[in-house]
């Protein structure tokens, strides 16, 4: 009998260690790892911090300390923040610098939606180049990018009033050169294209090819940024309730998803032609302190003629390879092995889908059963917008209409 006691006394006393030595190797694992990402991510980052300032410096566009003085360059301070956005100062004004170091990546498409840095070279235009050749230069690269419109020539003029960075009624070549640099990314040219608009935020201003939008305080949409180290630890079920704590009131969020909507409302057939949404993950959205809805990250919103053009040079044998980012997918024609222009999915379908657990938890129960309805129509979707442009706009109506209306008589509106 004392054997037997001392036996299940030894094993429960070992699993009671072999337990404790566990939770004590996971959690020595995790504060290890996450030291050595966080020494990596500011390694990193003033690496590229460095990039950034030898960048400005090298380029000719800033040859002269007058020069660099107009632009705002001096008054520039890089904070460490994230891999290519950096908190700083633009004179008094507070907002954050993108660095455009490298391209976004390109999926192999035959020509790059986002050209490289060195295509974006500081060496037009020309010395000697007239203002109004200058304007021709941009009305051509507006019309390759968004296809003929009727208003081109507004767009372009409005440009040039970007480019007289110091507003002295002049454009010098250095401000010429970094305008043309920086109209080469579909990020500042998205922001120039919805320039009335509350979705973007506001562009400061812009020295070589750093440009400084405002600052917006809350990202990503919902839910909250981890370390992939952590990532890995937490259960899928558990990572989705986490999401849930890091989110507004149910007003709040109705009201940031009626900006979401009109977004894309904003960019389907908009002034200056339609843009597609090829990533409409939580991360690139954020919001500011009067919930208003704000495009974070826009490398991925790209003007559709753009997309069509360089995706028909696509070869493919599966409709797998017809994707880019993560959310605009075409067929695979295996007649010509070649991608077909149309993508399967339009914006509004890849937004309801981004905005169902967000907007359907904690939804008022005289709206859910509805909204749910509505949100489930919207994310079946398919083909495009043209094919059913009726049932497009009808859905995306009645999900604004119904958000508003359990909103609008509050303060939250």
């Amino acid at each position: 009998t004392s054997t037997v006691l001392f036996r299940r006394s030894f094993v429960a006393r070992f699993s009671y260690l072999h337990m404790k030595y566990l939770f004590f190797s996971w959690l020595a694992v995790f504060v290890g790892s996450w030291v050595v990402y966080v020494e990596y991510s500011s390694y990193t980052e003033l690496c590229r911090g460095h990039e950034c300032r030898n960048s400005i410096v090298s380029t000719t566009v800033i040859n002269t300390e007058k020069e660099s003085s107009m632009l705002g360059c001096v008054l520039i301070q890089l904070l460490l923040r994230s891999l290519q956005v950096y908190s700083g100062h633009w004179g008094d004004l507070q907002g954050v610098v993108k660095c455009q170091m490298e391209e976004a990546p390109h999926y192999d498409l035959g020509g790059e939606m986002e050209p490289r840095k060195e295509a974006s070279a500081f060496n037009k235009p020309t010395k000697g180049t007239s203002v109004e050749k200058f304007r021709e230069m941009i009305v051509g690269h507006l019309k390759a990018k968004v296809e003929d419109q009727a208003n081109l020539a507004d767009l372009a003029t409005h440009v040039l009033s970007v480019a007289d960075a110091n507003k002295d009624g002049h454009i010098s070549l250095p401000e010429a050169r970094s305008t043309w640099a920086l109209l080469q990314l579909n990020e500042f040219l998205l922001a120039l294209v919805l320039q009335d608009r509350e979705h973007t935020p506001k562009l400061l201003g812009f020295c070589g090819d750093l440009y400084m939008m405002e600052k917006v305080p809350n990202s990503p949409l919902y839910g909250i940024s981890l370390p992939w180290i952590v990532e890995v630890w937490i259960p899928a079920g558990l990572r989705r309730s986490m999401d849930q704590w890091f989110t507004p009131s149910w007003p709040h969020k109705a009201k940031i998803s009626i900006g979401l909507l009109e977004l894309v409302e904003d960019i389907f057939h908009g002034t200056f032609g339609s843009f597609l949404m090829c990533d409409v993950s939580t991360a690139t959205f954020g919001y500011n302190d009067r919930h208003d809805f704000k495009v974070m990250d826009a490398r991925y919103i790209i003007p559709e003629a753009t997309f069509q053009e360089r995706i028909r040079q696509q070869r493919c044998d599966a409709d797998e390879d017809c994707l880019y980012g993560t959310d605009c997918l075409t067929s695979c024609d295996l007649t010509k092995h070649r991608c077909t222009p149309e993508v399967t999915r339009p914006n509004l379908a890849k937004a309801c889908d981004t905005l169902k657990d967000y907007i359907l938890q904690g939804a008022p129960s005289d709206v859910s059963e509805e909204l749910e309805k509505q949100l489930y129509a919207c994310i079946a979707l398919k083909g495009s917008v043209e094919q059913m442009e009726m049932e497009h706009s009808l859905i995306l109506n009645n999900l604004k209409t119904l958000l508003w209306k359990k909103i609008s008589h509050t303060k939250d509106s």
